[in-house]
């Protein structure tokens, strides 16, 4: 972001956001082979990536907030979001800007709610906003250089969605309708970071009964066809419901 945009922006939000508290997103988006987080990169000639984030407004809900800033930041839309902690380090944010001057806005110590959402690749086009000059997936393995803590706030979600993962059911919103079972799979494996043995994630999965075994195969392959489940929506959020989500 240029020095102009920056303190046109600080003047803004002093008229009306919310002092001291920002919203950040993690959004994590499945692509058949990695696990990959949505980044934007700042308008300057430096390496700075950053976390769709922003700040609330005064007559604004948190979880509003949190939509808005989204679909501003990054173009993602009706993408359900979910709080996982709170990031509140002395000098997590006012270092970044410490050539302004201290009545800046962006300059003064800020709390961080985090949100993470769970999404297809294939609903969610990434789009530059005004302060940024790319928008982009990135393998959450091969992060790039980021401002502030907010690689740290990815690696808290990741913490958080492996933690989840271990007795929540989860890959609704990261799968296409149709998938096979490696594919699931292959999900699990690409959020815990490990290989799973197939038997036992097929029986622990099959526990949840929260998938529908389709009456048709994935056609093409050179092997035998694999069969096609999907999600049983009402199981899945039944499911859900029982673990407080």
């Amino acid at each position: 972001m240029q020095i102009k945009e920056v303190i046109e922006s600080s003047k803004r939000h002093w008229k009306t956001a919310l002092p001291h508290l920002s919203i950040d997103c993690v959004v994590f988006g499945f692509d058949q082979k990695r696990l990959n987080v949505l980044l934007l990169k700042l308008k300057d000639n430096a390496n700075n990536w950053i976390l769709p984030g922003g700040y609330v407004l005064k007559e604004e809900a948190l979880d509003d907030a949190a939509k808005r800033i989204l679909k501003e930041r990054s173009g993602a839309d009706k993408i359900f979001l979910n709080t996982f902690n709170v990031f509140g380090n002395l000098n997590r944010s006012e270092g970044y800007f410490k050539e302004y001057d201290d009545d800046l806005w962006h300059k003064q110590r800020f709390v961080t709610i985090g949100y993470y959402a769970l999404v297809d690749h294939k609903i969610v086009t990434p789009i530059v906003d005004a302060s940024s000059e790319d928008c982009r997936w990135m393998p959450i393995d091969e992060l790039p250089e980021m401002v502030m803590d907010h690689k740290n706030i990815i690696e808290n979600a990741l913490a958080t969605l492996r933690e989840q993962i271990r007795y929540k059911p989860i890959g609704y919103n990261l799968l296409p309708e149709e998938f096979t079972m490696p594919e699931l799979q292959n999900l699990y494996e690409a959020i815990l970071g490990y290989k799973l043995n197939r038997g036992n994630f097929y029986r622990r999965i099959m526990r949840y009964n929260i998938l529908k075994r389709l009456d048709k195969e994935r056609k093409g392959g050179a092997h035998k066809a694999p069969i096609l489940y999907s999600f049983d929506k009402d199981n899945y959020q039944k499911a859900l419901s029982e673990f407080g989500w």
